[in-house]
């Protein structure tokens, strides 16, 4: 295309012409663009939000789980620590 070829440069009328033709179309298709924008926009927004939320569940989920291992161990070296220490106090005493 010969217009886009010398960048525009030089010629004041060409710049003018677009400028004037979008100032033109704009009104028109701005409604369009924002009537079709929306629905898109608010359908991502709904798609992030149900993002977040299921990650939040598996976080906690998770920290429930890291939770119920932790108990579980500390519990198993309690059991340990008592099996090692009642047999030796019950052990006779010479």
């Amino acid at each position: 295309m010969a217009i886009f070829d010398n960048g525009l440069r030089g010629n004041i009328f060409t710049g003018l012409a677009i400028g004037i033709g979008a100032a033109v179309i704009a009104p028109a298709i701005i409604p369009v663009l924002a009537g079709v924008a929306k629905p898109i926009a608010k359908a991502v927004i709904k798609g992030g939000i149900t993002l977040y939320d299921k990650g939040r569940e598996a976080v906690a989920e998770g920290g429930e789980v890291i939770e119920d291992i932790i108990a579980e161990a500390r519990a198993e070296l309690e059991e340990e620590r008592l099996a090692v220490i009642t047999p030796a106090e019950e052990a006779p005493k010479s």
